[in-house]
This record gives structure tokens, C-alpha cells and sequence, in this order.
């Protein structure tokens, strides 16, 4: 059990490491919120439930695995709020040069 928390861990840590990285190359606010909406919620996801699978059964544990759930549910949403409000804001999208 404790390598498949710490392999939960590593991918979790990875997936929020890639987020950080789409959010410093991608070239505009939809792009980057696409990328930080999709791998925050997976991130926290894999290391929340590694942590929750190091507690062992708990109450702790279970405590850990509901705000796993909030999240899973929170995340998407306020991503999907977040690009609707800049989109009616008239923040336009990227568009690569040369194409209209």
C-alpha cells in the first residue's frame, strides 16, 4: 500500500508540475486555464488520495477523500465560471497570426 501512495504521489506531484508549466507557456488566459483547470483538479486529486491511503483506515482518511470529492466537483465548475465571465468580459481568444 505504501508504493501505490507514493507512485499516487509522484503522478499527483507531476500532473500539478505540468500545470505550473502550461500556465507559464501557453499564450493566453483560455489556454491557460484549460490546462491549470485539467491537471489541478487531477493533481490534487492523486496526492490527496496518497495521503489518505498513508493515514490508513481513519477518519482522517475519510475526511481526506470527501474534500477529494469537493474538489473533483469545485474545480471543473469554477473553471468553467471563470472562462464564461472572461469571455463575456470580451477578453478574446488567441489567434496565431496571419489567420482571422
Amino acid at each position: 500500500m505504501s508504493a501505490l501512495a507514493d507512485l499516487m504521489l509522484l503522478f499527483g506531484l507531476f500532473f500539478i508540475a505540468a500545470g505550473v508549466v502550461g500556465v507559464a507557456r501557453l499564450p493566453d488566459f483560455y489556454s491557460r486555464l484549460h490546462a491549470l483547470g485539467k491537471s489541478d483538479t487531477l493533481g490534487v486529486a492523486l496526492t490527496a488520495t496518497a495521503l489518505a491511503l498513508r493515514g490508513g483506515v481513519s477518519l482522517t482518511s475519510a475526511k481526506i477523500l470527501l474534500i477529494v470529492v469537493f474538489v473533483t466537483l469545485a474545480n471543473p465548475t469554477a473553471t468553467h465560471a471563470l472562462g464564461r465571465a472572461a469571455y463575456r468580459a470580451g477578453i478574446a481568444p488567441w489567434r496565431r497570426e496571419g489567420r482571422s
